[in-house]
């Protein structure tokens, strides 16, 4: 071991110079306002494709129970982060949180889920852009739309924080006003049917509202959260908020509320317009069947196809700046190669973006090719929340556990169903991460996703875990109170 390095926790820190922090900056931009665009905007994509592959697995009654499950720990969930993420301000996010209760093992595993949920979830969005896309524009290879997607977007993230954040709000606020106008649309124009949303044949010995039975409720858990992942993204711009006491609790409350009332209204509308249930639970342009019942299929309705894609490129563009922030903090840091986390003049990590997207697209690209009877959007889609419902899991876990080991830890704000709401969560959470494996077609993703965790936990073990960076500010925070626990 070198002078310049110590042992703490059974990994190795090495000290840096004052010039690698310098490279790696971010600057601050966000209020309370961006920070709700960001983290509603990260979401919405759920509310125009994906949550329909649920009513597939389970039929309307088994996704509205699971959605209902899903619902209570994204409360619990937010709830607890919004704590925690004024506690600890870092752009590391879930994995700050977790480094600081359980020390670099557990912070790493749960940055790598971060990864995995993060880059995935673009992947699993740009699929459901170039479905959208083939509705307009009929024949073009879907991999050249999830190209140009890529590059643009890209782009505008590594052009800078304050234009990304903008731009962000802006796209959200038009995809919230897409989706109303479908929702008054499908209430007044007698396109919505009850009978549609029941149209599932069921299997031999269930109902109408239950077609797949209990299990069906169980399979429907992970695209119930797509109502919702990815809202938990915005403690990763702690360090960019001009405010992060105040605007962070606030984005996120106002931000999960948002969103409840967005999947309840889309859940009933959009399974019982079309072809009902039947039809949108296989579609990868649920949106567009709803606005073709409503409107026809003359101009006003690719006017709106073409108005709805906001939806999908608002996910896009703003969880593209979350797998940019998590991939950043975690080279930072030195858990990932260290090169990744250099930022451009702009203060953003551009490399991270570049190298998300390299990844992103190389996957979507695989799981295209391969045979199989399901979705390529809904296989992307569970090995995304197989990543994420790991990481909450450990989050909430780390909440309990900073609540007994750090009580003197200042809290600017408190969630109010404290521990119990953590453990909740937490329980719904190991639920949902088993419901990954329910349907048998996105299993070999799922374990390939387990595979890939495997294989960097291998890196931290024989490597990185041997050349961590004491000055990044969520490992300095937590050495500190490593050091004035020995003091005592």
């Amino acid at each position: 071991m070198s002078e310049n390095s110590k042992k703490v926790q059974g990994v190795t820190y090495e000290n840096v110079s004052k010039d690698y922090l310098e490279k790696r900056q971010l600057s601050k931009k966000a209020g309370w306002l961006l920070l709700w665009g960001l983290g509603v905007g990260a979401v919405i994509s759920g509310d125009f494709f994906g949550w329909n592959f649920g009513l597939a697995a389970g039929g309307f009654g088994g996704l509205l129970i699971a959605t209902i499950f899903i619902a209570i720990m994204y409360v619990c969930m937010v709830l607890t982060i919004a704590e925690l993420s004024t506690a600890l301000p870092h752009a590391g996010g879930f994995y700050s949180f977790t480094r600081n209760a359980f020390g670099p093992g557990l912070a790493y595993l749960n940055g790598v889920t971060d990864i995995v949920e993060y880059v995935l979830t673009p992947a699993v969005i740009v699929v459901g852009i170039g479905g959208y896309m083939d509705a307009l524009i009929p024949g073009v290879a879907p991999w050249i739309w999830w190209l140009i997607f890529y590059a643009v977007f890209v782009g505008i993230n590594i052009y800078g924080t304050e234009l990304t954040l903008k731009v962000a709000l802006g796209i959200t606020i038009a995809a919230i006003a897409v989706l109303v106008v479908f929702y008054a649309g499908a209430i007044f124009s007698g396109a919505f049917s009850w009978d549609k949303v029941f149209n599932i044949v069921p299997d031999a010995g269930q109902s109408a509202f239950l077609p797949k039975g209990w299990y069906g409720v169980f399979a429907a858990l992970p695209f119930a959260i797509w109502f919702y992942l990815a809202i938990e993204q915005l403690p990763l711009a702690a360090e960019e908020a001009h405010d992060v006491v105040n605007d962070m609790p606030k984005a996120l409350i106002l931000g999960i509320i948002t969103l409840l009332g967005l999947s309840v209204f889309t859940l009933v509308l959009n399974s019982g317009v079309g072809g009902g249930s039947v039809e949108i639970g296989s579609s990868s342009a649920p949106l567009d069947i709803g606005f073709q019942a409503i409107f026809g299929a003359g101009a006003t309705r690719a006017v709106l196809t073409l108005v709805a894609l906001t939806g999908l490129i608002a996910s896009f563009h703003s969880i593209i700046y979350a797998y940019g922030r998590v991939l950043f903090a975690q080279s930072r840091a030195g858990y990932i190669p260290r090169w990744i986390s250099v930022t451009s003049a702009q203060k953003t990590p551009h490399i991270a973006l570049i190298v998300g997207a390299v990844v992103g697209f190389g996957i979507a690209l695989l799981l295209n090719s391969l045979p199989s009877d399901s979705p390529v959007g809904a296989a992307l889609l569970t090995m995304a929340v197989f990543g994420a419902v790991i990481s909450y899991a450990l989050v909430m876990v780390s909440y309990i556990a900073l609540a007994r080991k750090r009580p003197d830890l200042p809290r600017p704000y408190k969630s109010p169903l404290g521990v119990a709401g953590a453990w909740v969560g937490t329980i719904l959470a190991l639920i949902s991460l088993v419901a990954t494996f329910a349907i048998p077609d996105n299993r070999p993703g799922v374990w390939g996703t387990l595979i890939f965790v495997g294989l960097m936990y291998v890196y931290y073990l024989f490597y990185s875990r041997h050349h961590l960076v004491a000055q990044a500010p969520e490992e300095e925070v937590a050495l500190l109170d490593a050091a004035q626990k020995e003091l005592k």
